[in-house]
């Protein structure tokens, strides 16, 4: 179980005014921590500005920084690490917000610097909303609590607690926090819930336009039979709401056949991760 602290921190987020950036300095100009935001680009730096931020350069942020937040694309990790690392005090955190160029190892590294990830949850499709604002808050971070996932490369409690307490406030409002490896994360995602879940999702777009384009099913009935229908699957399927009827265990065994691969779970290998990591990275192959 995670814990919270009422400690306050030196953080630094770096790449402030991209679309990461504003989501999570959104939420820690609303804690005590101090907080410097820094940004290259001259429209992100107009949408800190606007905000109502005060931009500071990159190495003045980063130096007594007790943890500096990457709010970067993957791709830009490996020349950011190369800049800020080298800049950053002795003890002090670099955190990362996707695990996918920490486990393929392009990140800049420091003995004496310590390596974290964490990833949002997001909201639960079973969070139980109770206002607007928290049930249009899909994505997390504004209204609707959500989980995160956070790795470390320390033992030291102190450094963990660091971590945690930056997850909880930069992705506010949180339940809870999961810790697990940067490997275990990048199994997660993209693996889970990015090859598997996001590719189910545009699946059953892809099959809501099967039934209006090509069955010629009104489109409000076939989404509206669709979105129950989901609901009812995920409850059935994640939490066992109600037992699947003899029936539609029938049809979902021929769905099974007919649409899955027999060996679709080798997505879960390791060689699998490191081809999928390769292809979004851009890379030929994963070098650890």
């Amino acid at each position: 179980m995670s814990t919270t602290t009422t400690d306050t921190y030196v953080i630094a987020v770096i790449g402030a005014g991209g679309k990461m950036g504003m989501r999570v300095s959104n939420n820690l100009v609303k804690t005590g921590h101090t907080v410097f935001y820094s940004e290259n680009s001259p429209a992100g730096q107009e949408r800190v500005t606007s905000a109502g931020r005060e931009l500071t350069d990159t190495a003045t942020a980063v130096k007594g920084a007790d943890i500096v937040v990457l709010a970067v694309p993957d791709l830009a990790l490996g020349p950011v690490t190369k800049e800020v690392v080298p800049q950053m005090k002795p003890g002090s955190i670099v955190l990362t917000l996707d695990p996918a160029a920490a486990y393929a190892g392009l990140l800049a590294t420091r003995d004496d610097v310590i390596q974290a990830v964490a990833h949002p949850c997001h909201p639960s499709i079973f969070l139980q909303r109770t206002t607007p604002e928290e049930y249009a808050d899909t994505f997390g971070g504004i209204a609707a609590p959500q989980d995160a996932i956070a790795a470390i490369e320390s033992d030291d409690p102190e450094k963990k607690a660091v971590v945690e307490a930056t997850v909880r406030a930069i992705y506010a409002p949180v339940i809870d926090v999961h810790w697990v490896t940067i490997k275990q994360l990048a199994q997660l995602e993209p693996t889970l819930v990015e090859t598997i879940a996001c590719m189910v999702g545009a699946l059953l777009n892809e099959a809501l336009q099967e039934a209006v384009n090509t069955m010629g099913v009104p489109e409000a009935a076939a989404r509206s039979i669709l979105l129950g229908h989901t609901q009812v699957a995920l409850a059935n399927g994640l939490r066992g709401d109600n037992p699947f009827s003899d029936a539609c265990l029938i049809a979902m065994d021929y769905g099974k056949k007919s649409i899955i691969r027999d060996d679709w779970k080798k997505v879960f290998q390791d060689d699998e991760l490191d081809k999928n990591l390769a292809a979004m990275l851009h890379l030929d192959k994963i070098e650890r």
